[in-house]
C-alpha cells in the first residue's frame, strides 16, 4: 500500500467537538473526505444537524449530529457512548470547542475567567480522558486538541490573558497525556492555528478593524482559511502518524516567527 492510500481514514470512526461551524466543521469535512465516519458535536444541534447532512451528502460517509455540553462530564460520557453505539467504534477525536473572552485583566471578572477555562481547558480534559479511556481499552487511537498560536505569543492589541493561558495549558495537557499513554497505543497531539477567517470572524463588524491590524502584522498578509487546517488533522488521525505524539503543530503563516 502506498503512502497516499495509508493516509486515508477508511473504516475509522471519530468525532469533532465545536463542529457545527468554523474550524471544527472544516476538520470534520476533511475526515469524512478521507473516508471516516464522523460525529458533529455541538451545543447548537440545529446547525450541527445541517452540517452533518451537508457532509454526508458531499462525501457519502455516515455523519451524525450530537448535542453536547462539553463542560459537563455526564454529557461528554453520553456523547462518547453515542458515537461508539451509532458509528460502531472510536478511533480518533478532535477536541476543538472553545471560546475567547477579550477583556483587560484588571476588568475581567472571575466568572469570565472561569468560563473561559471551563470551555477551553476543562472540556478538553473531559473529552480527552473519556474518549481516551475507550481507546485505551480498545486497542488505541488518536486524539487531537485545538490549542492556538496564542499559547506561544501574547496577542496584540486585544487583551485576552485568559484565552492565552488556557491554550498554553491545552498544550501542556496534550504533552502530559501523550507521555502517560505513549506505550498504551493512544497518541495525543495539538494544533495551534493562527488567525483563521471563519465565517463568524469575517462577518463580525467589531472585528473588522482588528482584522486589518492582524493582516498588517502577518508575514503572509492575510488570515488563514479554515480548510487549511484539515490536512494536518487527517494526518494526525491516520496511520502514517503512528510515531507522532506529544507534538504541537503551529499553523499560523509564520505569525509566531517574530
Amino acid at each position: 500500500m502506498g503512502i497516499i492510500e495509508k493516509m486515508r481514514l477508511d473504516g475509522k470512526k471519530g468525532f469533532v467537538t465545536g463542529a457545527a461551524r468554523g474550524i471544527g466543521k472544516c476538520t470534520a469535512t476533511a475526515f469524512a473526505e478521507a473516508g471516516a465516519d464522523v460525529a458533529i458535536v455541538d451545543l447548537d444541534i440545529e446547525v450541527a444537524e445541517q452540517t452533518a447532512r451537508e457532509i454526508a451528502e458531499a462525501t457519502g460517509r455516515k455523519t451524525i449530529a450530537i448535542k453536547c455540553d462539553v463542560t459537563n462530564e455526564e454529557d461528554v460520557q453520553k456523547m462518547v457512548d453515542t458515537v461508539v453505539a451509532e458509528l460502531g467504534g472510536l478511533d480518533f477525536c478532535h477536541a476543538n470547542a472553545g471560546i475567547c473572552i477579550n477583556a483587560p485583566a484588571d476588568e475581567m471578572t472571575y466568572k469570565q475567567w472561569l468560563k473561559n477555562m471551563d470551555v477551553n481547558l476543562n472540556s478538553v480534559f473531559l473529552t480527552d480522558t473519556i474518549a481516551g479511556k475507550y481507546m485505551l481499552a480498545h486497542g488505541g487511537g488518536s486524539i487531537i486538541n485545538t490549542a492556538s498560536m496564542s499559547a506561544h505569543i501574547v496577542n496584540v492589541p486585544q487583551p485576552q490573558c485568559a484565552y492565552n493561558a488556557s491554550k498554553a495549558a491545552v498544550i501542556q495537557l496534550t504533552k502530559s497525556l501523550a507521555i502517560e499513554w505513549a506505550k498504551r497505543g493512544v497518541r495525543v497531539n495539538s494544533i495551534s492555528p493562527g488567525y483563521i477567517g471563519t465565517d463568524l470572524v469575517l462577518s463580525a463588524p467589531h472585528l473588522k478593524a482588528l482584522i486589518e491590524q492582524w493582516n498588517a502584522m502577518a508575514p503572509m498578509g492575510r488570515l488563514g482559511k479554515p480548510e487549511e487546517l484539515g490536512s494536518i488533522c487527517v494526518y494526525l488521525a491516520g496511520d502514517t502518524s503512528t510515531f507522532t505524539t506529544g507534538s504541537d503543530f503551529i499553523i499560523d503563516g509564520a505569525f509566531t516567527c517574530f
